[in-house]
């Protein structure tokens, strides 16, 4: 616990850091977090629970206390692993969240479906990447409204971590996998406003999602 808030300190003070994950002192909504480790690194894992009544819906987030991001980078390792459970069109769906409101009612986010970057179906490899605005901006809105613009193909092995980049500057955004030098996904018109709220974990339904490597470059 005393690493995080340390660390939150360091994010506070100078806009940039690694944040010590530790499964407590995260806010939970729609989620259990626990701590764990997948193929030999430590993280957190992070599992759906809904709650009933949920100002989120069914949105599950794991949000970094002590966070406003508006504009910089935010940086993490992931893991979506499909449930034992989930259902045929579960994708290990993963990803990172921003602009959060206090209890989850508002964000935006950028997250890949793990299982589509290889599929044998192209169409499903044309939405390996996603970005969303929620409420009103789901993923199936902006595909019915604008298909193609807001996802798109990157090459992503489901069972490995996959390293992600959000770099965020003003009202434009885009999404580095895998340290690429060029970005996976661009949004030119980031929706929403006021700007600033709190940074979160994602996770959707039928995923069983571990996060590590956890850093922040705000500006």
């Amino acid at each position: 616990m005393r690493l995080l808030f340390l660390a939150l300190a360091l994010l506070a003070t100078e806009g940039s850091g690694s944040v010590t994950l530790v499964p407590g002192a995260l806010k939970p909504i729609n989620v259990e977090i626990t701590a764990g480790s997948y193929r030999g690194q430590s993280g957190i894992r992070v599992r759906g629970r809904l709650v009933a009544g949920s100002p989120a819906g069914g949105e599950a987030l794991a949000v970094i206390p002590g966070t406003s991001f508006e504009n910089g980078s935010i940086e993490v390792d992931v893991a979506g692993l499909l449930e034992e459970k989930a259902r045929a069109d579960a994708r290990g769906f993963i990803g990172l969240a921003f602009d959060v409101a206090p209890n989850g009612e508002r964000f935006k986010s950028f997250y890949i479906r793990p299982t589509n970057g290889r599929a044998s179906d192209q169409l499903r490899r044309n939405h390996s990447t996603q970005y969303v605005s929620f409420p009103e901006f789901p993923w199936d809105r902006l595909r019915k409204e604008e298909p193609g613009v807001y996802e798109s193909y990157v090459d992503l092995d489901a069972s490995a971590w996959t390293h992600l980049r959000v770099q965020v500057d003003g009202d434009k955004a885009s999404l580095y996998v895998n340290r690429a030098e060029q970005p996976a996904l661009i949004v030119n018109d980031l929706k929403h406003r006021p700007r600033g709220g709190a940074i979160a974990l994602w996770i959707g339904a039928g995923t069983d999602g571990h996060f590590a490597n956890l850093s922040i470059a705000a500006r």
